[in-house]
């Protein structure tokens, strides 16, 4: 398992410069790296991928577990290294691309049917959560490290809701496993971690995805203000229809956005 001595030599021998734009903070406390490990619960039938291996951290307990690792990289140095070092590696796969633009159908992933193990940039997390969660083929499970500012908002509880936590909670069931301090990254973030499990669902609610969101995006364009003005300006009806909308569906006319939880969203979605 690496450590910071490891890493160091390994980004001056193949000149990897962590970068900040693209999110590069290295885990160097091998004791988090088991625990992630751990909380993976990596089958040796499963196929399983990494987001950002950078140095190999966690690639190198992964690729021991699974039956198919696919890391995507997009460094071109760093993908030289991962090369030399995991291209033996039976069931290894490396993908030199930015994992936004990544076709998961090409790839032969099924959905459902792979896990994702990462310590996800943190400059593309709210991009990569909506593409995962979202469109097929999506993974079954993801443990990802992400800040954990990040994390909280995943699993807030109505009257601290936001869309973050809605996409979330609609698709999966989120769970923050555990945190990480600044201090087991070289270069140290200026915030601390979290890593949480997001266990996708198998049935979604029956409705529109595009409908909901519309409506919810509305809801949170003005967060301090009531749920119906909000609801009225979006929708260009009078405030006193978004009201009888709102208590039809069971909620006090002055709720705020921030206190509907998933179950409610659908509610007044459906019948708005």
């Amino acid at each position: 398992m690496l450590n910071l001595t490891d890493i160091k030599t390994i980004c001056t021998k193949y000149d990897i410069v962590p970068s900040k734009s693209k999110g590069q903070n290295f885990l160097i406390d091998t004791n988090i790296v088991e625990k992630i490990i751990v909380v993976s619960n990596i089958d040796s039938k499963e196929i399983v991928m990494e987001i950002g291996p950078g140095v190999g951290v966690l690639t190198g307990e992964l690729v021991k577990k699974a039956k198919k690792l696919i890391a995507i990289e997009l460094d071109r140095n760093a993908c030289n290294f991962l090369r030399a070092e995991f291209a033996s590696e039976k069931g290894f796969e490396l993908i030199e691309q930015d994992v936004l633009r990544l076709n998961r159908i090409e790839l032969g992933l099924k959905n459902l049917g792979y896990k994702v193990v990462a310590n996800l940039p943190y400059n593309i997390t709210s991009k990569f959560l909506r593409l995962f969660l979202e469109q097929e083929p999506k993974p079954s499970e993801m443990i990802l490290m992400v800040q954990k500012e990040v994390a909280q908002r995943m699993v807030a509880k109505p009257g601290e809701m936001s869309l973050l936590a809605l996409s979330a909670q609609l698709y999966s069931v989120p769970e923050i496993l555990f945190e990480v301090s600044r201090n087991s990254f070289w270069p140290a973030p200026n915030v601390d971690s979290a890593v949480i499990r997001l266990k996708l669902k198998e049935k979604l609610p029956n409705i529109s995805d595009k409908a909901l969101f519309r409506i919810a995006k509305m809801g949170f364009s003005a967060r301090r203000k009531q749920l119906h003005n909000n609801i009225s300006a979006g929708l260009k009806i009078s405030s006193e229809q978004a009201k009888e909308a709102i208590v039809f569906c069971g909620f006090d006319e002055k709720i705020r956005a921030q206190d509907l939880g998933v179950e409610e969203w659908i509610r007044l979605a459906k019948k708005l």
